[in-house]
């Protein structure tokens, strides 16, 4: 006779802006297979926006009834702890002005199938109606859905997971763009193929840590570090290759290369919330491996990540001045803001108090940072020419002239992602920064001394990034605009909802931190540790 098993234990009270998310992307695919065509995207618009609505709703009533997890979820894979219900407030909210974004029409081919430019697109494109492929409102949902996932896993097996339903569906949207559609297709496969191969490595390093403590539950790695040699030759290989997997989703160097090419590719709406969701998602992904999983050996990552954050910071900003096209310079732009953020990363001492600090300046910032980025790149969605958007910083000249208000507010971003003062991107930066110096005088800690040279090298970084951000500005108020300079397209009221949204996020953060911080602040506190 088989001996009885037990049933496992989910709580779903818990889980369920998790399980919104995943049901409403799999009745989407439901919609796919049995709506008629003409139907679909009328389904798929309120079904994705009231999904991410009421998921967020939940996370806000977790939240104010004080019924924030004390323990590990779903038998222990799942970490609902106040950074993780933070991070999936962020990435819900970001998620949902995304969705605005991309329910614009004129963002999507209407047969992705079809050869660029054959006869069989020309057909698809004469009866479309201008919504494109429906099928991409339930691939967003499954990847929001990973990017839920992925920092609240609590073991590597489940963050693998999380990866790969957060990937998979984003390398498939970068190739569904509307127009220049060759370019798309290879930010597709340039993805896919790089994704690929740092999949394998998170996967590979699982395998040598498992090997290593024999568990792969991240507090079951931490105590196995505490009891064994921290310079197992296994542990160190897996802990290259974890790393390897986790620094490519976020873009830091020397793993960053396929960010300017497939930002520029994908779809604007796509490209937003890469570089809002996926970030937000990946740099929780690393605090809860790094801290959770590897907080006692920090004495041996974090020389590495000094170095990384660096590396990142100097590439990003130095590499950003020689771009000519708008969205490779903001994609060179999230790199050295991952950089800063791995600052954050580094200002830990392994003290509760000093974690609960690092974290709420990284929590700040990514919230911060994500609505920027979405708000920029909306702007950029509406500077068209008649093959696509004016990418091109040239077709920019004059644009404060043609268009005051929309130049005026893209600078106004340009000046958030500078850190200049009175923006949310100021405070986001002060805080990582007064972080970091604060746990470089920790006594006793022989790293902490590096700490200010970083915050150096981050200030730097800022200045050289300056200088490209107002070049851009420079260029839209100070430069004749050209007699066939591009179209501004009249935005849909989703995009205006956007722009003004993140306009009016970017400067009351600025002027009033506190309300965030004090958010913040509180979500960092209940960090799951064991």
């Amino acid at each position: 006779m088989n001996p009885a098993i037990d049933a496992p234990t989910i709580e779903y009270g818990t889980l369920a802006p998790l399980l919104i998310v995943f049901g409403a992307a799999i009745i989407g695919v439901l919609v796919e297979a049995f709506a008629p065509r003409y139907l679909r995207k009328s389904i798929h618009v309120p079904l994705t926006l009231l999904s991410l609505a009421g998921a967020f709703a939940l996370v806000l009533v977790q939240v104010l009834r004080g019924q924030v997890s004390t323990a590990p979820s779903a038998m222990g894979a799942l970490a609902v702890d106040g950074p993780s219900l933070f991070l999936w407030g962020v990435i819900l909210v970001l998620s949902f002005v995304c969705v605005l974004l991309i329910n614009d029409e004129g963002h999507f081919v209407a047969s992705a199938a079809s050869v660029p430019g054959s006869a069989d697109e020309e057909a698809a494109e004469s009866v479309d109606n201008g919504s494109g492929h429906t099928e991409v409102y339930p691939l967003v949902l499954f990847a929001v859905g990973g990017m839920l996932l992925f920092p609240a896993a609590h073991d590597l097996l489940m963050m693998f997971v999380a990866l790969e339903v957060m990937s998979l569906p984003l390398y498939l949207l970068c190739g569904l763009a509307r127009r220049r559609r060759l370019l798309s297709q290879e930010a597709s496969m340039k993805y896919f193929l790089l994704g690929a191969f740092s999949s394998a490595f998170f996967l590979y390093g699982t395998a040598m840590v498992y090997g290593f403590a024999g568990t792969v539950s991240l507090p079951g790695i931490n105590q196995a570090l505490s009891a064994g040699s921290g310079l197992d030759p296994l542990l160190m290989i897996g802990l290259a290759m974890l790393g390897v997997g986790l620094l490519f989703k976020i873009g830091a160097a020397p793993f960053q290369a396929w960010k300017p090419d497939v930002y520029q590719g994908a779809p604007t709406p796509i490209t937003a919330l890469m570089a809002s969701g996926t970030l937000v998602a990946a740099v929780g992904a690393v605090l809860r491996v790094f801290w959770v999983g590897l907080g006692n050996l920090d004495w041996d990552w974090r020389p590495v990540i000094w170095v990384i954050a660096a590396l990142t910071m100097i590439v990003g900003s130095v590499l950003a001045i020689t771009q000519t096209e708008i969205k490779r310079m903001l994609a060179y732009s999230s790199i050295a803001h991952a950089g800063f953020l791995l600052i954050g990363v580094m200002a830990t001492f392994g003290t509760a108090e000093q974690n609960a600090v690092s974290l709420k300046a990284i929590l700040f910032y990514l919230a911060v940072y994500g609505v920027t980025t979405v708000g920029a790149f909306a702007v950029v969605t509406l500077i068209r020419d008649p093959g696509g958007e004016a990418g091109h910083l040239s077709r920019w000249a004059g644009l404060g002239k043609r268009a005051p208000v929309l130049a005026g507010t893209f600078a106004f971003f340009l000046l958030a992602f500078a850190g200049i003062p009175l923006t949310s991107g100021f405070m986001g930066k002060y805080a990582v920064f007064t972080a970091a110096l604060d746990s470089g005088t920790q006594p006793g800690d022989p790293i902490g001394g590096w700490m200010a040279g970083l915050v150096v090298v981050g200030v730097i970084a800022s200045a050289v990034a300056a200088f490209f951000y107002v070049r851009v500005i420079v260029l839209m108020f100070f430069s004749e605009p050209a007699a066939d300079g591009p179209a501004i397209a009249v935005p849909s009221t989703g995009t205006v909802a956007v722009i003004a949204v993140s306009l009016l996020v970017t400067v009351g953060v600025g002027l009033y931190p506190e309300s965030v911080l004090g958010i913040a602040n509180d979500a960092a506190s209940s960090l799951f540790i064991r």
